[in-house]
C-alpha cells in the first residue's frame, strides 16, 4: 500500500504542476495543452475509434517482426555462442552494430523497399534482432559447461540437447535480452510508422504535428508509453520472476 501511495502522490504531483504550467500561459495552449485537454484527445481518439485503429495496427506489426528478430536471433546468437570462428568475427560485427541507433536504419530501409510495409518491418527487425541474438550468445557462453555434458552422460544429442537442457539453461540470459530486444522493436517500430502514411501510432503523431494539435501528440505519446509499460509488466516481469523462483535466484524473504 505504501508502494502504490507513494506513486499516486507522485503523479497527482506532477499533474497538479502541469495544470498549473498550463494554466499560468508561459507557453501558447497549442504548444503546452492543459491536462484536460489531453483527456478530450484521448477520448475522442477512442471514440471515433482511431486509436483503435491504430493500435491494432503497430500491434500487428510489432508482433510480426518482433517475432522474425527473435528466430533469426536465437539461431544466429547460438550459432555465434557455439563456433569460436564465428564469435572472433560475426560476434565483434554485432557488439558493433548494437551501437547504431535503430533509426540510422530508416534511410537504408527506404532505399532497398520505399515507402511499404517491407521497410517498417525492416526497421522493426533490425531494431531487436542485435539485442536478441547477443542475448543468447551471452546465455550460451555463460551456462556452466557441465550441464551439456550431463545432457550427453543422459543420451541428449542434437536438437533434443539444445531442447531440454541449453535452451533452458540459457533463459534467464535470454529473457533479458527479449525484454532489451522488445524495447528497441517498440521504438523503432513507431520511427518506422513517423516515415509515410501508415495507419499506426507514429502516423497518429505526425498528423498531430501537421495539425499543431499538441494535445493529440500527447495522447499518443502516453498510449505509446503505456502499451510499453504492460508488455513490460504483464509479459517479461511475470517471466522474470518464475524464472528467479525457479533457478533460486529470487531475493530471500
Amino acid at each position: 500500500m505504501k508502494h502504490v501511495a507513494r506513486q499516486v502522490i507522485f503523479y497527482a504531483a506532477l499533474i497538479g504542476i502541469w495544470a498549473l504550467l498550463a494554466k499560468l500561459k508561459i507557453w501558447p495552449p497549442y504548444i503546452f495543452p492543459t491536462p484536460w485537454g489531453v483527456v478530450d484527445a484521448l477520448l475522442a481518439g477512442f471514440k471515433d475509434h482511431s486509436f483503435w485503429i491504430a493500435i491494432g495496427v503497430s500491434m500487428k506489426r510489432m508482433m510480426l517482426g518482433y517475432g522474425i528478430s527473435v528466430a533469426l536471433g536465437m539461431v544466429l546468437g547460438l550459432g555465434v555462442g557455439s563456433n569460436k570462428f564465428l564469435e572472433e568475427t560475426v560476434g565483434g560485427l554485432l557488439v558493433s552494430l548494437q551501437s547504431l541507433p535503430s533509426i540510422c536504419w530508416l534511410p537504408l530501409a527506404v532505399l532497398w523497399f520505399g515507402l511499404t510495409e517491407k521497410a517498417i518491418l525492416f526497421v522493426v527487425v533490425m531494431g531487436s534482432l542485435l539485442s536478441v541474438t547477443i542475448a543468447m550468445e551471452d546465455g550460451r557462453k555463460h551456462m556452466p559447461k557441465i550441464y551439456g555434458m550431463a545432457g550427453r552422460n543422459l543420451g541428449a544429442r542434437g536438437f533434443a540437447l539444445f531442447w531440454h537442457v541449453l535452451l533452458p539453461a540459457s533463459l534467464p540470459y535470454i529473457i533479458s535480452g527479449l525484454k532489451q530486444g522488445w524495447a528497441f522493436a517498440w521504438r523503432s517500430l513507431i520511427s518506422g510508422e513517423m516515415i509515410f502514411v501508415s495507419l499506426g501510432l507514429g502516423q497518429l503523431l505526425m498528423m498531430g504535428r501537421d495539425l499543431n494539435d499538441m494535445s493529440q501528440v500527447i495522447a499518443v505519446m502516453i498510449l505509446i508509453i503505456a502499451i510499453g509499460y504492460i508488455v513490460d509488466g504483464l509479459v517479461f516481469k511475470s517471466v522474470e520472476r518464475r524464472l528467479r523462483n525457479k533457478w533460486g535466484l529470487a531475493p530471500a524473504t
